[in-house]
């Protein structure tokens, strides 16, 4: 839970999981020429209802007309989906009311399992580099006896290794432009954002 009041200076705002997530989605909120929404990290998975709970209670609360929510699938997307309605219903909102409308994006896609780095990954899935990421995990798990325990996360950071400046999160790699973010992955992420 925030330890200090939560500070909205948008009438649109759109809370994310997590710091990488914050940082990319500034960074397709700008690319989307969106300087109308306020985008904050509501920590991880299980602070959504807690983050809710105070910012509902903000003054500054009154003035969102519209209020995003993006969360990472992990293994199911629908559980994730019921999840992220459970928070809202906790912190007293409506998910069917019109003051706040509310819009919910699940990571990758809203179906699939995943997470912001599956999306990530899809975004590069048709270049040539991905196929060298695959050869460089297909070696490592035959030759260094190696177990990788979250395979999307890994080849995101693969990816970013190939670039510029190697040692950034996901979500700094976003606002350094190392995302392409016109890419048609990234097409169901741009229309939640048009729709804020």
């Amino acid at each position: 839970m925030p330890t200090s009041p939560i500070h909205v200076t948008q009438d649109r705002l759109l809370i994310v999981e997590g710091k990488d997530a914050e940082n990319f989605l500034r960074a397709m909120v700008r690319h989307c020429d969106r300087d109308d929404i306020q985008v904050l990290d509501y920590g991880g998975i299980n602070e959504l209802s807690r983050y809710l709970r105070t910012i509902v209670v903000s003054p500054d609360w009154s003035r969102v007309t519209t209020l995003g929510i993006i969360r990472d699938a992990e293994t199911n997307a629908q559980s994730a989906m019921q999840s992220m309605h459970g928070a809202i219903a906790q912190a007293g909102i409506s998910i069917d009311g019109a003051d706040p409308r509310i819009s919910t994006f699940i990571f990758p896609d809203g179906q699939r399992p995943g997470m912001l780095e599956t999306l990530l990954c899809d975004s590069f899935a048709d270049s040539r580099i991905n196929d060298c990421i695959d050869e460089f995990f297909a070696c490592c798990a035959e030759r260094a006896d190696a177990s990788v325990k979250r395979m999307e996360k890994a080849r995101a950071h693969a990816y970013l290794a190939t670039r510029e400046d190697p040692h950034v999160s996901v979500g700094v790699a976003a606002q350094k432009d190392y995302w392409d973010l016109d890419h048609p992955a990234f097409e169901q992420l741009r229309d939640f954002i048009a729709g804020l």
